[in-house]
């Protein structure tokens, strides 16, 4: 029951995230973070099953801090979404694979833009403008495909984001109740109120 939406816009990237922790008909927690922050940035929003997540969140985030330490530089949007999905690609083969779904965004301080990536559990990877993961998708996509546009300020991005969070509350049976929401851009990552 999980949901996550991400957008970009000009020049900053949106992630949204529902702060349920269930498993099965159980809620465990209302109040989860399943946005990481991987650096000054790069964020990450992960789904799936409840400890492959995390596990699979708190092992990204700490090999890209040691690429950080070791090159004395972050890697780029593309570079860190092609190594998530090799990492998730060899994870498939093994014999505890993840089950994790991830929307990774990222500000590209060398070239100036705004990068935004969809990665599924299987490791396949596609660069979008805008992205949903879990049960929403089914309703936000339709909605993000009518009202996103590229050249959005971050005031209309809010705007488009808030919409879909509207539709999945009016129209999913099991709706989450709280979101989470930040935006990365050239200042770095923030959280926002919506």
């Amino acid at each position: 029951m999980e949901t996550s939406f991400a957008l970009t816009g000009k020049g900053y990237v949106i992630i949204a995230a529902d702060t349920t922790a269930a498993r099965s008909i159980v809620k465990m927690k209302v109040d989860e973070d399943k946005i990481k922050v991987l650096g000054p940035h790069l964020l990450m929003a992960y789904s799936g099953e409840p400890g492959d997540t995390v596990q699979f969140a708190e092992y990204v985030e700490r090999n890209i801090r040691l690429y950080q330490i070791r090159n004395t530089y972050s890697l780029r949007p593309s570079a860190a979404a092609s190594w998530v999905r090799r990492s998730l690609a060899e994870s498939l083969r093994s014999r505890h694979p993840y089950s994790v779904n991830l929307l990774l965004g990222g500000y590209d301080t060398a070239s100036y833009d705004p990068h935004l990536y969809w990665i599924d559990y299987l490791g396949t990877i596609s660069e979008v403008p805008f992205a949903a993961h879990g049960y929403g998708s089914y309703f936000a996509l339709s909605l993000l495909d009518r009202y996103h546009n590229p050249e959005a300020t971050l005031e209309e991005g809010l705007e488009t984001l808030k919409r879909c969070i509207d539709e999945v509350t009016k129209r999913l049976v099991v709706s989450p109740g709280k979101y989470k929401v930040k935006v990365v851009d050239k200042d770095g990552v923030r959280e926002v109120e919506i």
